[in-house]
């Protein structure tokens, strides 16, 4: 999930290419990078999924009406990245 607004967002659709790195709380650690094609889902298709998201995340919103009105007014966006790879195959 991100905003509409970032470089990084308007220039996907052009270059849909992009990599996500994620960590353990702690710098120092196990780590995966992907790496695939990425694509932008706007508003109002973007809704759904970001409620979806958020519920994965941190379970229930107490007000789902006013996270709507969030999305919409932070212009939110959901990035979906088809993974063509995933690594290290080892402890990095």
């Amino acid at each position: 999930s991100t905003r509409e607004s970032p470089y990084k967002t308007r220039h996907l659709p052009r270059a849909p290419r992009a990599s996500l790195c994620v960590f353990i709380d702690e710098f120092y650690g196990p780590w995966v990078q992907i790496d695939g094609t990425a694509e932008v889902v706007s508003l109002p298709d973007a809704m759904e999924p970001l409620v979806d998201y958020y519920r994965r995340i941190a379970g229930e919103h107490a007000d789902w009406d006013d996270y709507r009105r969030a999305m919409e007014r932070d212009r939110r966006v959901l990035l979906r990245i088809s993974i063509d790879s995933a690594g290290p195959d080892r402890k990095g």
